[in-house]
């Protein structure tokens, strides 16, 4: 992993102090905090729905996260909070950029327990599958049997997916920009709030949540 592709904001470290999130609840400081990834659909596209990563980084600060990593701007955050604030944390930062900035950008929480445990589930690493052919499209909750069966096998030739609990696992070998399997087709089939990423912002993300884990982070 190259430093030069990492859209490096670190807030401070964990700090054994009282911290308040943005509604003012006081956020628990006896216990170290639990790392999660955020993602954020749809910001810095096309020159649309900008949000600068370090007016991310803050949010989330704000809200009671700490430490707080980014990487790259298309909205992925490593960040640390108190035991069972993740989803509290990813609603206020929802809520502070609609607010602020104009726009509602859904926001996916996973742990790292459970990104690791993705990571590790994708039939398409373990059948050999070209790393820059696969894609994730993590979603907010786990589609229903018949959500699924609804599903169209043939509605982007070429393409292959595999869904395991709340991910969908991609295998696009014709390209992103060829496929029809996108965001608005898994929202709207699934029934609930997809986002994509492709394999090498997995790696990197699962890196960043090892080196935070560890210490490294400086």
């Amino acid at each position: 992993m190259s430093k030069l592709d990492i859209s490096l904001q670190c807030t401070a470290r964990y700090r054994a102090r009282p911290l308040r999130s943005l509604s003012g609840q006081l956020m628990p400081e006896s216990m170290p905090p639990q790392l999660h990834i955020a993602l954020l659909r749809g910001i810095n596209v096309g020159g649309k729905h900008l949000l600068p990563m370090t007016q991310l980084a803050k949010m989330l600060t704000l809200a009671g996260a700490t430490p707080v990593r980014t990487f790259i701007a298309s909205g992925n955050v490593v960040f640390g909070c108190p035991h069972g604030q993740a989803e509290r944390v990813a609603s206020e930062v929802a809520a502070a950029i609609e607010q602020t900035c104009g726009f509602a950008a859904p926001v996916v929480i996973r742990s790292a327990e459970q990104w690791t445990a993705m990571v590790q589930a994708n039939p398409f690493v373990a059948a050999g599958g070209d790393p820059q052919t696969l894609h994730v499209a993590c979603l907010a909750a786990v589609p229903t049997p018949e959500h699924l069966l609804a599903l169209d096998p043939q509605r982007s030739v070429g393409d292959r997916w595999a869904v395991v609990g709340h991910d969908m696992f991609l295998h696009l070998p014709n390209g992103t920009a060829r496929s029809k399997i996108t965001t608005a087709w898994l929202d709207r089939a699934l029934h609930t709030v997809s986002t994509v990423r492709n394999w090498r912002t997995v790696l990197t993300l699962q890196q960043l949540t090892s080196d935070c884990g560890s210490g490294s982070w400086t």
